[in-house]
């Protein structure tokens, strides 16, 4: 426990809290208003190992004390730890209890259907889920569209899991419910809101 606490100040969040979360926000914002499109989030932290300076943005954006988050089981207390400290969010074991949701190794990654969907009378609840990658370009083409993306959009895009854009496709489908997912790599991100419906050509 002395060397989880010693991390937290190891690995400082926001130079600027304020601004650094504003600045984060929008390009998250943007993100999920162009579907399928690549932004920077450019902000100065030292996250801990394990999470990507763009996947560390948008937590301490996006987490606070009334939010719940499910982090993939496995990650390292170091992580729970930072993000607790620095956020003051909660956490839970269950997936399907979360507010956000943090997906680490996309391999090992829950069905879609795990995670919160919200309801009819309430669609807003329905999950975000931050997803790294190591890089957001790959050899998979996938054609996007729906709102903020003007006729189609391609793009080339890692391999998912086996089914995963069937999942996709499914959650499209429950629109107004369903989940919304931010893809982060390095210091980049790419937002797919449940509106978005994909097509894996290739």
């Amino acid at each position: 426990m002395v060397g989880t606490a010693r991390s937290v100040t190891k690995y400082p969040g926001f130079g600027d809290r304020v601004h650094d979360a504003q600045r984060t926000f929008r390009s998250l914002l943007h993100a999920l208003s162009h579907p399928g499109e690549r932004d920077r989030i450019e902000v100065a932290l030292t996250p801990p190992p394990g999470l990507h300076p763009a996947t560390a943005a948008t937590c301490l954006t996006l987490f606070d004390l009334d939010t719940t988050i499910w982090v993939q089981p496995g990650r390292s207390d170091e992580i729970r730890a930072w993000l607790a400290f620095h956020a003051g969010c909660r956490f839970s074991d269950r997936a399907g209890d979360a507010d956000f949701a943090l997906v680490l190794d996309v391999a090992a990654m829950p069905p879609l259907t795990s995670f919160r969907r919200g309801t009819a009378e309430l669609p807003e609840t329905g999950a975000t889920i931050a997803i790294q990658l190591d890089s957001l370009e790959g050899d998979r083409q996938l054609d996007l569209t729906g709102p903020g993306i003007l006729e189609a959009r391609s793009l080339h895009f890692p391999h998912m899991q086996e089914g995963f854009w069937r999942q996709w496709q499914t959650n499209t489908e429950a629109y107004p419910c369903g989940v919304d997912a931010i893809w982060l790599s390095g210091d980049r991100v790419m937002g797919l809101p449940r509106t978005t419906r994909v097509r894996e050509v290739s």
